[in-house]
């Protein structure tokens, strides 16, 4: 039962610490989002599309539902493609942090196999 409460906890600090902490820049004129991500639900690949290049320095971590972080990777240019080989069914968080490892971004993405 405690794990239950602490993984309630932590979902609910992801959700809402990207729209405390981000203050508004993961938006790029206020109402559009800078990432777009398809195809959800995924299988096999996801791709994440930015709106802008983003800096050296940013990073896409992906979560589980559980909180467990199961990949990080440095962000270059305007998209990315993760393979899905080793996750499992279910749901996953994705934050966009900066160099200062603010969130500017974040979503989930459903993955089916």
């Amino acid at each position: 039962m405690k794990n239950i409460y602490k993984t309630i906890l932590f979902i609910l600090l992801i959700t809402t610490s990207s729209f405390v902490a981000s203050n508004n820049l993961g938006f790029v004129d206020g109402k559009t989002k800078i990432t777009r991500f398809y195809p959800n639900p995924a299988s096999s690949f996801i791709n994440f599309e930015y709106a802008k290049s983003l800096e050296k320095g940013h990073t896409l971590v992906l979560y589980n539902f559980i909180g467990k972080k199961v990949s990080e990777v440095q962000i270059s240019g305007t998209n990315s493609t993760i393979s899905l080989d080793g996750f499992f069914r279910g749901i996953y968080i994705f934050q966009i942090r900066d160099k200062n490892a603010r969130i500017v971004d974040s979503g989930k993405f459903q993955v089916l196999k």
